[in-house]
């Protein structure tokens, strides 16, 4: 039958009507057979334009929000993506896309712990199962590039429903994701049974493959379709700041127009000026990247926003970390320390704290500083590690004139 129907508009009636069914009540498996026999094949922007119709003539958001799970699974395998633009490495739709891979590889692993059988040691799982989701939050800052960077284009262009029921479908992913860590935490700490929260945690991780599955055969290509190459630009430019979801991309995308390149280098060239002179954006990158020190730096929010890139780093750093808190940089049984220290510092109890370990045969030098404005404000903290391997070997002196 769907070979008969070849008036676009009519197809998208007729797709209007079968989502209205599910709002009804209908049950989505029969929804979903009579969707592929009349249908067959849908382009993806149909679904765009028929949930953004559905909103525009009085459907409630937040009955399309309810029942967005519902559009997905009724659309499952029936999304016609033929004719969508690819992206180029480098380029945002791509990162996002490396992202989703990444994170589909962590719920793998997260899936295999779900099946650890009664032998596995209890605590070694939840610590194993904790981190594995201290590292799916970082889907927030996936989710807060396509928010802050990518949506309001789209409103721009007309289309504003999509991105508001993705919007809330990100916030409830989100909620489910830290209550699964609660809910963890709490087991860890009771010596519960594993067996009796993992239905909860996998709420939380199908909640991610669902968002997945949502971008990738609707929202990507919709964007790839709606955004100029320019506004693609401001979207790449601006994604460091937010950063990177288990995933750092290594290719520099450089778009086909000329004010692109130019205003990159326009940024690099600028000057900053300091209370004891002035540097330009590259020159100050080329400083902290040249002192024999890792240097990170937390904000007052407890999130990393910087890390120097030295050629022979302590601590290899993926740009990944960029907006993820701190305390999820690390090991569960490490938090409770880095979150006395931040605490400490916040609160002006100490301003330093130094630790030394030897790591691989060389001996680490670590310090954390706390960073305070002129009024002793704490603006965050910063992390400098050093390799004094060779440093404590040295004896007598070697002064300025036996350089050669």
């Amino acid at each position: 039958m769907s070979e008969l129907i070849n008036n676009n508009e009519k197809k998208r009636d007729i797709l209007k009507e079968l989502f209205l069914k599910l709002h009804r009540g209908e049950e989505p498996d029969r929804v979903k057979a009579e969707l592929r026999h009349a249908l067959g094949q849908i382009p993806y922007d149909d679904v765009v334009r028929v949930e953004q119709e559905l909103i525009a003539e009085g459907l409630p958001q937040e009955e399309v929000v309810k029942l967005c799970d519902m559009h997905t699974a009724v659309l499952d395998g029936s999304i016609d993506q033929t004719g969508a633009k690819s992206a180029a490495p480098g380029h945002p739709v791509h990162t996002f896309k490396e992202e989703n891979r990444a994170l589909e590889r962590e719920i793998a692993e997260l899936e295999k712990l779900f099946r650890a059988g009664p032998e596995a040691p209890a605590q070694e799982t939840y610590a194993a199962l904790l981190q594995g989701f201290f590292r799916l939050m970082d889907v927030d800052k996936h989710y807060t590039r396509k928010e802050n960077l990518v949506f309001p284009y789209l409103e721009k262009h007309g289309i504003t429903g999509p991105p508001a029921v993705m919007w809330a479908k990100h916030d409830e992913t989100r909620k489910l994701i830290k209550k699964a860590a609660r809910v963890l935490e709490t087991g860890m700490k009771n010596n519960s049974e594993i067996k009796w929260i993992i239905p909860e945690l996998q709420v939380a991780t199908q909640a991610v493959i669902d968002m997945i599955g949502k971008e990738e055969n609707i929202l990507l290509p919709m964007s790839l379709d709606a955004l100029t190459e320019q506004e693609w630009y401001e979207v790449y430019r601006q994604s460091p700041e937010i950063g990177f979801c288990l995933y750092d991309p290594k290719e520099e995308w450089k778009p086909l127009l000329e004010g692109g390149a130019a205003a990159a280098v326009e940024t690099l060239s600028r000057r900053i000026v300091l209370p004891t002179g002035s540097l330009a954006v590259r020159e100050l990158a080329a400083i902290l990247d040249t002192v024999p020190v890792d240097i990170t730096f937390v904000d007052a929010d407890d999130t990393v926003r910087y890390f120097s890139q030295g050629p022979d780093r302590v601590f290899t750093r993926s740009r990944a970390i960029i907006g993820r808190k701190v305390q999820q940089c690390h090991p569960p049984a490490s938090v409770a320390t880095v979150q006395k220290i931040l605490d400490d510092f916040r609160s002006g109890k100490n301003s330093s704290a130094s630790f030394w370990i030897t790591h691989r045969g060389r001996f680490i030098s670590i310090e954390y500083f706390a960073l305070r404005d002129e009024n002793g404000a704490y603006l965050g903290t910063m992390e400098v590690s050093q390799d004094l391997t060779e440093k404590r070997k040295l004896e007598g002196e070697q002064r300025l004139l036996s350089y050669r």
